[in-house]
């Protein structure tokens, strides 16, 4: 059992930044997916951005593509997400997700091929 943990969400204003952490206490991302997914209000989980953190592949939703940036931390074997120029439909809770995955250099934006899943942090964009 993975037990993964988000931090880093809060309040901003639109165009602000925040930077949000996903870490796995006693346990190593080696070998791992990871995937951050959002789900705002009266709408269902969407994918955001995944990494292979082995191989360093990444991939994003069109949506955030030029604004977040998922990235892996060696040191504090934490995955992140920058995310900049924030807009109110950013608006959600966020969700790191993993699967382990060993043997494939690919990415997953699949949220039904993790098997790990966060409790979610809360960001908010005010207009």
């Amino acid at each position: 059992q993975v037990q993964l943990q988000e931090s880093g969400g809060g309040l901003v204003q639109d165009g602000g930044s925040l930077r949000l952490s996903c870490a796995a206490p006693g346990r190593r991302f080696s070998g791992y997916v990871l995937g951050w997914f959002r789900q705002a209000p009266g709408k269902e989980r969407e994918f955001v951005a995944t990494i292979n953190w082995s191989y360093g592949g990444t991939y994003y939703a069109d949506s955030v593509k030029g604004r977040f940036t998922i990235s892996r931390d060696n040191a504090k074997n934490t995955v992140n997400l920058q995310m900049d120029s924030l807009k109110p439909e950013d608006t959600a809770v966020y969700y790191c997700a993993a699967k382990y995955q060993p043997a494939f250099h690919t990415v997953i934006d699949s949220e039904k091929q993790y098997n790990y899943w966060g409790q979610g942090t809360q960001v908010t964009v005010s207009s």
